[in-house]
């Protein structure tokens, strides 16, 4: 008999601060469009003390009030009488996952962070034989990121809103496991996946051929190729075209190209991959360090404000997962653009956390959404020499587990 262990684990997991998620195994019933899945257990037993029904939000932001506000519930239960639940009109042989891509969709960053990465940890374990229930249409969203879906899943995607099928599965997951910030926690994944394994995955649903950078210490007089991603709106470099040059004075081919929401994922990310070194200011620009070969070097440059903790928690841990070397540069006052709307006695400049204090709408209003910088090249060039350093070594790829 299937151990008694597995039938005390209550249904639903809420304990995580970053995602509710309910598993269920045996008779599981789903009918998306009245939004519920039902689990039929056969054991009449059932203690009374046992709680037996949830409401679940299926995007792992649950800290996030203004994230979560537009997810729709997800009714989840479990019934010992089958009088109650409707009788199955599609029978399926794989399992299912139903999760949400509302919240924050659409923003590069969050898009990984919060739907593709969970993704990923809970459902590369079936190895494509996973049927997705996507709640919230959005049909551009899966467009643009069908390589990597088909990767995930090889079955048609079923939109849970509208489906008026109940469908019947032998497990089903709701919500999407999530560990940290644009990253995985080896420890806690299924088979120790982890963010290596993602950007692999990332190169075969691209059909990206780098896996790692150039070596110089193969080949002293080959060019690495230094990625820079401007940005438009805000956080704009302003003597873009010294920084250039600067680089190009170093012996880098420099890739000026930028990953707008309209642009075409799977050409830009041949771009990245054919980079060896990726320098932006802080934003969901840097999220494509996904598609970068193993060893490459990231530069996330941080605007000034207080903003290291921001900017690493974001991009200093997950890219450090992922095998790059992480190097940072803080931007000072005299390179900031705020010299030119606040007096330099201002709180702005003399007390960054005065003005965190008034919460993040204000501080990002001031600090993110204002500020364009002025590299001080002399200042930002030993770090362009250190990229260069750490693309001197050999790649240690040897030691590295091959997992597709």
């Amino acid at each position: 008999m299937k151990g008694l262990k597995a039938r005390e684990k209550p249904v639903c997991d809420l304990s995580n601060y970053r995602t509710d998620v309910c598993e269920m195994d045996g008779d599981v019933r789903v009918h998306g469009k009245s939004s519920f899945v039902v689990l039929v257990t056969d054991h009449r037993s059932q203690d009374s003390g046992v709680q037996s029904s949830w409401r679940i939000k299926p995007y792992a932001r649950k800290f996030d009030k203004a994230a979560m506000q537009h997810i729709g519930e997800v009714s989840v239960r479990s019934s010992t009488s089958l009088g109650d639940v409707p009788r199955c009109t599609v029978n399926h042989g794989v399992p299912a996952i139903v999760f949400a891509i509302g919240g924050y969709s659409g923003n590069y960053y969050h898009d990984f962070t919060d739907v593709l990465i969970p993704l990923f940890i809970t459902s590369r374990q079936f190895d494509g034989e996973v049927q997705f229930l996507i709640a919230t249409q959005k049909f551009w969203w899966i467009g643009k990121y069908k390589p990597i879906l088909r990767k995930l899943s090889r079955h048609e995607i079923i939109f849970f809103d509208d489906d008026d099928q109940v469908r019947c599965f032998r497990h089903v997951v709701v919500g999407l496991h999530s560990h940290k910030p644009m990253s995985i926690d080896p420890a806690r994944a299924p088979n120790g996946y982890s963010m290596v394994d993602f950007t692999k995955l990332m190169r075969s649903a691209y059909s990206l051929d780098r896996d790692s950078p150039i070596s110089l210490a193969e080949n002293p007089t080959a060019k690495p190729r230094l990625l820079l991603i401007p940005r438009n709106g805000t956080r704009r470099f302003v003597n873009f075209e010294e920084i250039v040059r600067a680089a190009e004075k170093l012996d880098y081919e420099v890739v000026v190209a930028e990953a707008g929401t309209r642009t075409n994922v799977a050409s830009f990310t041949g771009v990245v991959n054919s980079c060896d070194v990726m320098v932006g200011v802080h934003g969901a620009g840097l999220t494509n360090f996904v598609f970068l070969p193993t060893d490459a070097v990231i530069i996330q440059i941080v605007p000034f404000g207080n903003l290291q903790n921001i900017s690493r928690s974001c991009f200093k841990g997950s890219t450090e997962d992922a095998q790059l070397h992480y190097l940072e540069y803080c931007i000072g006052v005299e390179e900031s653009s705020l010299l030119e709307r606040y007096p330099r006695d201002h709180p702005v400049f003399r007390d960054p956390r005065s003005i965190h204090s008034l919460g993040w709408k204000k501080m990002a209003d001031v600090y993110l959404d204002h500020q364009d910088v002025k590299l001080d090249l002399a200042r930002f060039e030993p770090l362009l020499l250190k990229a260069r350093h750490l693309l001197h070594r050999r790649h240690h790829h040897h030691h590295r587990h091959q997992r597709q």
